[in-house]
């Protein structure tokens, strides 16, 4: 078997940022002894980072539960962000507070924040429940009209629903970062058939869109493909969605273990990753693939 690597793999720099910054501030809380560490949710998706993070002392709480004395905790905000309010009562309990958000989710936040004080009814194309959308809704808090997209037929739904409301709203489209071109084209296109003058904020981060095209790189020379990274990754999940368009067979990964033993049989085994997923695990899947295909 002939292992095919794509192009680009492992962390892109906003992982990288927040899990340098976590690692960091774990070793001196605990060099001074001074205060226990808490990331604000999964710092990440992936869970080989988060179970090392783990064993730095670094616990994952949910910000609404959250009972410990604030001024004995250090809480790290995750790469995906926080709304404004869950961060100021975090603030509110007297937490030393680090920002791991992701500089372009930030970014995308505070444009947020700036289309909904100028009166834009903002559509936010992505997963309602993923973390980033819900740090999104919080910026968008002043805006007269906020709807989360889930694809190009919801975003046709509620922009139906709007118009009959409000012909002349001022609108605007926000993307998840991780979405891919095609489905965020095609969600501001359904919009537009309501609303020709929609402003579409260029948020995609650069980083989920080359591993997307290396991907698709990847399909036309192999037979098959793994993509490693963890199932809660949203932008993994939308590799393996463009993986699965291709009719060639794949599958998510997490560790070695979950590899198939019919990928054994393939002479070229294509291997993407997600932007979460550690070189380690990626590293390790590689082996793995070698390792079986001399049992075929």
């Amino acid at each position: 078997m002939e292992v095919i690597k794509a192009k680009v793999l492992g962390f892109c720099m906003g992982v990288r940022r927040a899990v340098d910054i976590a690692v960091e501030e774990a070793k001196a809380c605990a060099q001074e002894n001074s205060r226990r560490v808490y990331s604000l949710g999964p710092l990440i998706h992936n869970p080989k980072v988060l179970a090392d993070l783990e064993k730095l002392g670094i616990q994952s709480m949910d910000g609404g539960s959250f009972s410990a004395n604030g001024s004995s905790c250090a809480v790290i905000i995750r790469a995906h962000g926080v709304s404004p309010a869950a961060e100021q009562k975090l603030r509110g309990k007297g937490c030393r507070i680090i920002d791991a958000t992701c500089p372009k989710v930030k970014a995308n936040q505070l444009k947020t924040q700036e289309l909904s004080r100028a009166g834009f009814h903002l559509f936010l194309a992505g997963e309602a429940e993923h973390a980033e959308i819900e740090g999104l809704l919080g910026y968008s808090a002043d805006a007269p009209y906020c709807a989360v997209t889930g694809g190009a037929d919801e975003a046709r739904e509620k922009a139906a629903q709007l118009f009959e409301k409000n012909k002349n709203a001022k609108t605007a489209l926000v993307g998840q970062t991780t979405i891919s071109e095609e489905e965020y084209k095609k969600t501001a296109e359904e919009i537009k058939k309501y609303f020709p003058g929609l402003q579409i904020i260029e948020t995609i981060c650069a980083a989920a869109g080359e591993r997307q095209n290396a991907l698709r790189e990847l399909l036309l020379e192999t037979d098959a493909v793994i993509i490693a990274g963890g199932s809660e990754s949203a932008n993994t999940r939308r590799l393996l969605a463009i993986a699965r368009q291709s009719g060639k067979p794949c599958v998510l990964a997490e560790s070695a273990e979950q590899i198939p033993a019919f990928f054994s049989a393939y002479e070229k085994v294509g291997l993407c990753a997600g932007a979460s997923a550690p070189d380690s695990v990626i590293d390790e899947i590689e082996r793995e693939l070698k390792r079986i295909s001399h049992f075929a």
